[in-house]
C-alpha cells in the first residue's frame, strides 16, 4: 500500500472527502517526522513508537579499493512495533474491520454562482507533461 493507497482506504473508512482524507495523513505524518526530528518519542498504543536514535562516527571501508572512509555521525528515525500490531501481523489476532462510519443526513447546500470562471486552458497541461525519452538505437 503506498500513501495514495492509504489516502483511498482512509477517505472511504470515514465517508469523507479524498481531500479531507488527504489532509489528514499529511498531518499525521507531518506532525510525527516533526516530533521525532526534535528528539520526542511518539507512541501509539498498541501500534508502536517511533523514536530518534543517533549513530555515532565511525570507520568504514569502500567495498571497491578497501580504502578506509570516515563516515559521520547521524540521527535516524527508529520505529518499534507495539504488541498488537505484531500480534495482528503474525496472525494471532484478527485486524478490525473495516468500519465505515455512520452516514449523516446531509443538507444539500447551495452553491455560489461566480460571475467569472477560470478555465486553465489544455494546452498549459499538455506542455506540462514530458514527452517518453527515445531510446537511441545502439550500432554494432
Amino acid at each position: 500500500m503506498n500513501k495514495a493507497e492509504l489516502i483511498d482506504a482512509v477517505a472511504s473508512r470515514l465517508d469523507g472527502s479524498k481531500k479531507a482524507a488527504a489532509d489528514a495523513v499529511e498531518a499525521f505524518i507531518d506532525t510525527i517526522a516533526a516530533a521525532v526530528a526534535k528528539g520526542d518519542k511518539v507512541s501509539i498504543t498498541g501500534f508502536g513508537t517511533f523514536s530518534k536514535s543517533d549513530r555515532p562516527a565511525r570507520t568504514g571501508r569502500n567495498p571497491q579499493t578497501g580504502a578506509p572512509v570516515k563516515i559521520k555521525a547521524t540521527s535516524v528515525p527508529k520505529f518499534k512495533a507495539g504488541a498488537e500490531f505484531k500480534a495482528i501481523v503474525s496472525g494471532k489476532k484478527k485486524a478490525a474491520a473495516a468500519k465505515p462510519a455512520a452516514k449523516k443526513a446531509a443538507k444539500p447546500v447551495a452553491k455560489k454562482a461566480t460571475a467569472k470562471k477560470v478555465a486553465k486552458p489544455a494546452a498549459k497541461k499538455a506542455a506540462a507533461k514530458k514527452a517518453p525519452a527515445k531510446k537511441a538505437a545502439k550500432k554494432r
